[in-house]
């Protein structure tokens, strides 16, 4: 078994996600207990302290990869309510989430998946969006009024 790395949350996150964990563990939410026993452990840091770029926090930028032999993966670390539809996000409440939070950059970390023990190793943190190139905004394709009396140009 990995020995457990020291987690750190910033002071801004705490409270919120202290509630969180409590609330949900309450209705039964295991991935919540995981949660509160993280946070249970956790160090406490000022949102400005030194190194804090390298913790992964809500809202920040994960490179990782697991020991399931996918390649890394980037997404962000997201409250529940803010989670949406897009790939790139994954909730705080969220098994690998819950084990995310408050790594440091180069920390591995154990966690549970539907009775199975995984683990995670942090590569990067970012405060801002992974380096994405975007498509070209499809063209509008104009339509054609049936009913115009000037179809435009035609072929000779």
């Amino acid at each position: 078994m990995l020995p457990l790395p020291a987690i750190s949350l910033i002071a801004s996150d705490y409270p919120r996600l202290e509630r969180l964990a409590r609330v949900a563990a309450q209705q039964g939410d295991m991935d919540a207990g995981f949660l509160m026993v993280e946070i249970n452990r956790a160090g406490i840091v000022p949102d400005d302290a030194q190194g804090v770029k390298s913790i992964v926090t809500i809202g920040s930028w994960v490179t990782y990869w697991t020991n399931w032999g996918f390649p890394r993966k980037t997404v962000q670390l997201v409250w529940p309510e803010d989670l949406t539809s897009d790939l790139a996000q994954i909730s705080v409440l969220s098994p690998l989430g819950a084990a995310l939070i408050g790594l440091h950059v180069g920390d591995q970390m154990p966690y549970f998946v539907a009775g199975c023990m995984n683990v995670v190793r942090v590569e990067r943190v970012s405060r801002s969006g992974p380096n994405v190139i975007r498509l070209a905004a499809p063209h509008r394709i104009r339509t054609c009024d049936l009913d115009d009396p000037d179809p435009g140009p035609t072929v000779a």
